[in-house]
This record gives C-alpha cells, sequence and structure tokens, in this order.
C-alpha cells in the first residue's frame, strides 16, 4: 500500500453548460501569457517598445500550435492512420500531442515573419521570449497531469503518480510522474537563462541557445524514464535521438556566434530609435533657433550706432556752417 503519491484527476474537462473547460487547454493558454509578460519586461529592459512581444507572438503562437501538432501526428501517425482510428482525432488538439520540437521550429517561422513585419533582428526577440518558453513548457506540462498522460516506468516512490484511467492502453497503477520531472526541469532551464543573461550579458539569439541546449538534456534522460509507445532507432526513442541533434546544434551555434559577433545588440528595435533621433534633432533644431533670436539684436546694435554717429556728425556740420554764414553776416 502506497503511504503518498500523486493523484490524478478524475477527468481533464468541466462543461459549463454546452461550453467544455479543458485543463490541458488552459495550462497552453496560461503558459503563452506568462511567455508574453516576460517576454515583454525583458524585450523593453532591452531598450525595445511595449507591445511588440505580443505583436510578433500573435505570428508565432499559432504557428507554433500547429508545428507542435504536425510534429505529433507525423511522429505518431499509427494513432491516426492505422486500422480501426480515426483520422479525424488529428486535429482533437485538446486532447493533448503537441510535440515542443515542431513547435520551436515552426514557431519560429511565424516569429521571423512577425520581426520582419516589423524590421527586427530575430535573435534578439529570440532572446528575450528564451526564459518565457521555458515556464511556458513547465505549466504545459501539468496539462498531461489533467489527461493522465506522459508517465514513466512504475515505481513505488512517495511521489508516484496514480494513474486510474484504463483508456488507450492506458494500466492502472503507480508510475513515475515523468511529466512532473520535465515541468521542474524546465523552471530550472527558465532561471537558468535569465542569469546566465545577467552574468554575461548574452546577445544574438545565444540565450535562446543555451535554452535549447539546456532543455535538451533534460528531455534526454526524462525521455529514457517514458514507457509509451514510440518509435525507436537503435534502441532509443526518436525523441532521444530528436534532443541529442537539436543540443550539437544550439552548442554550435553558440560557440560560432559568440566569437563572430560577441556582445549584445546595441540597439533591438530600429524604430526607437529613430524615433529618438529625431526628438534629438529637433530639439537641436529648436535650440538653434532660439540661439538665433537672442543674437538678433547684437547684430542691429553696431548698425544702430553707426546711424547715431552719423546723426551727430551730420548736427555737426549744419552748427559750423550757420557759425560761418553769421560770421560773414557780422
Amino acid at each position: 500500500m502506497e503511504l503518498a503519491y500523486i493523484l490524478s484527476p478524475s477527468r481533464g474537462v468541466i462543461h459549463l453548460g454546452p461550453i467544455p473547460l479543458r485543463g490541458y487547454a488552459f495550462c497552453i493558454i496560461i503558459g503563452v501569457f506568462v511567455a508574453v509578460w516576460l517576454g515583454n519586461k525583458r524585450w523593453v529592459a532591452r531598450g525595445g517598445k511595449v507591445g511588440t512581444v505580443a505583436d510578433i507572438a500573435v505570428w508565432a503562437v499559432p504557428f507554433g500550435l500547429v508545428g507542435g501538432r504536425l510534429y505529433h501526428v507525423i511522429t505518431d501517425y499509427e494513432l491516426y492512420f492505422s486500422e480501426g482510428r480515426d483520422w479525424v482525432d488529428a486535429f482533437k488538439v485538446w486532447q493533448g500531442g503537441l510535440g515542443i520540437w515542431g513547435a520551436i521550429a515552426l514557431g519560429a517561422v511565424g516569429a521571423w515573419i512577425g520581426c520582419r513585419r516589423r524590421g527586427i533582428p530575430l535573435p534578439a526577440w529570440a532572446d528575450a521570449l528564451a526564459p518565457g518558453i521555458a515556464f511556458a513548457q513547465a505549466i504545459g506540462r501539468w496539462g498531461n497531469w489533467f489527461n493522465q498522460e506522459l508517465y514513466g516506468r512504475e515505481t513505488h516512490l512517495p511521489w508516484a503518480l496514480h494513474i486510474t484511467s484504463s483508456t488507450d492502453g492506458r494500466v492502472p497503477g503507480y508510475y513515475q510522474p515523468t511529466f512532473l520531472y520535465e515541468s521542474l526541469w524546465c523552471i530550472g532551464v527558465g532561471f537558468l537563462v535569465i542569469w546566465a543573461d545577467r552574468r554575461f550579458k548574452l546577445g544574438h539569439g545565444r540565450a535562446f541557445a543555451l535554452y535549447v541546449a539546456a532543455y535538451c538534456v533534460g528531455r534526454g534522460w526524462i525521455e529514457y524514464m517514458r514507457v509509451d509507445d514510440a518509435h525507436h532507432i537503435l534502441g532509443l526513442r526518436l525523441n532521444d535521438w530528436t534532443a541529442m541533434v537539436v543540443f550539437l546544434l544550439a552548442v554550435t551555434y553558440f560557440v560560432i556566434s559568440a566569437k563572430k559577433r560577441p556582445g549584445r545588440e546595441e540597439v533591438v528595435e530600429p524604430d526607437t530609435e529613430t524615433n529618438a533621433d529625431a526628438d534629438a534633432s529637433a530639439g537641436e533644431t529648436d535650440g538653434d533657433s532660439e540661439s538665433a533670436d537672442k543674437e538678433e539684436p547684437k547684430s542691429d546694435a553696431p548698425e544702430a550706432k553707426k546711424d547715431a554717429d552719423g546723426t551727430e556728425e551730420a548736427e555737426e556740420v549744419d552748427l559750423k556752417k550757420d557759425e560761418a554764414e553769421s560770421a560773414k553776416k557780422g
């Protein structure tokens, strides 16, 4: 008998009249809000404008959701297209099944489009959003808890996850809570990126590369603990191979970027710099005009003096003429 364990919810959806409220969807939505909120704070601290992160997220989030679902459906196609399965289930995202690899890849495409429209460098935007994405993943993993999925081998640890559902081939029992392990790991990755960014002033996409590399390390050992059906290559799950490849790519980018483009971007949003220059130019113009107005009286003073001197000289000449005339008459 287990003394303690993590309870699983009896159901992952609550109906508010005809409207279903799904725990999985709520976790994804809350995660997105946290990522955008934190990303906006970091972006403004880097010199960007308020709202830019959200504007680009309007492109990145839908692309990311589509990419995450595509990766899951392609790598687990037998769940939707094998005999006895309904292919329509491939569109039921609320039932779970979003691959982070596809979400990041296609989400980057959407972010690139949004950044191009705003004239913003994608690496700088990704750096600002990196820790927020990690925290969003940590929150999103609890959606798997609502759906009683993403668990590992059987265990008798005090924090074992109690699975009660028997649908889709599940066997009720006590299992390793891999969803919890990944959630805690992502929180650690988020704080790691924040610390490293403050300590080393990471730029040009290196904060995002650090997030990717650190996440892959954790995903590797967590994936190894899982027991759900998955494709295997040379004895390892497909996601293990994906984590290793992505880890190597992230580290390679980090090293090359640090050598070619050290330091951090001085300007992350050109519009803010342009506006600042325009304001400075306007201030200089106003200052010049005021100086000119102040100097005008000085330029008129010599001319006025000359006019006064000329008048005095004319009066002296007239007086001398009058005296000469009077002397002649006398």
